[in-house]
Order: structure tokens, then sequence, then C-alpha cells
């Protein structure tokens, strides 16, 4: 079941004649499940990709390698190349794109700890770039990065 931010992010999309879409690598679908479950997802969502892996991101979005040896495969410069590219994909109004570490691995560092999420947001009206750091079980930490990109689409659109 989706939660009222999830639900209340697609009534206002679907209230102005916008869709969504999503690129999903550290949650792996969740984000756009969610978003099939409300009752207006007919009227907004696009679609999404699952990006989880390097290969994904390299040879279906194109993300050039040498972006992800630089910054890390969960970085705020990949997510940006995630969401610009998935919006030109879906041809999507908002498009969603989430990177980070959910769970021990990965890049994961003294800068970047576990709960890590990188989340950007292409719009009709500009590109929105969010980081934060959440905490709590892997599932928690996808359910927090989720809503809180609700939470953002619907601070550009209310």
């Amino acid at each position: 079941m989706p939660t009222e931010i999830i639900s209340k992010c697609a009534r206002i999309l679907k209230s102005q004649n916008y869709n969504i879409a999503f690129a999903e690598s550290v949650t792996a679908g969740r984000m756009a499940a969610e978003f099939s479950m409300t009752k207006n997802s007919g009227k907004v969502f696009r679609g999404g990709i699952v990006c989880y892996d390097i290969f994904v991101k390299e040879q279906i979005l194109n993300v050039p390698h040498n972006i992800i040896e630089k910054y890390t495969p969960e970085s705020a410069e990949v997510t940006r190349y995630l969401a610009e590219k998935t919006a030109a994909m879906f041809c999507a109004d908002f498009t969603v794109a989430i990177t980070g570490l959910a769970s021990p691995g990965g890049s994961e560092s003294k800068e970047k700890p576990v709960g890590t999420i990188f989340i950007c947001i292409v719009t009709p009206f500009n590109l929105i770039e969010h980081a934060e750091v959440f905490s709590g079980t892997p599932e928690q930490i996808v359910l927090k990065a989720i809503d809180k990109s609700a939470e953002l689409v619907l601070a550009i659109i209310n």
C-alpha cells in the first residue's frame, strides 16, 4: 500500500496533467511499484528502469564509464546522468533517478556511509538534486528515500 505522500504526489501530478518516470538503482523498482498502486497510476505513471548494475547504467542509459569510475555508481553525478537519460527515454514531465547505499558495500566510505541516498529530478522547470543520509534497515532506508522523492516532487508542483 503506497504511503499518503506517494498517493498525494500521484493525485497532484494527475490534477496538473503531468506524468512521471523513474530510474532506480538503490530502490530496485520499489518506487515504480509504489506509484503503480496509487489510484491515479494509469494517468501519471509513464514507466521506469531498474539500473542496479553498472552494466545497465553504462550500456542502456549511456552513463560514461569514466564518470562512474571517477564518482562511483552511487553518486550525485551518476544520478544526474540517469535522470537526464531516463527523462529523454520516457519523454516524461518528471523523472526521478535514485542511487545510494541501503546496505554495506558498494562505494561505502566514511564520507558516504550506509544510508546515503542521491536523488535527481528532471522537471519541466529545472533540475533538482538532493542528497541525504537515512537510517534504518535496508528496507526502511529505501522506503524513506521513496517518500523523500515524492516530497521533493510535491514541493515543485505545489
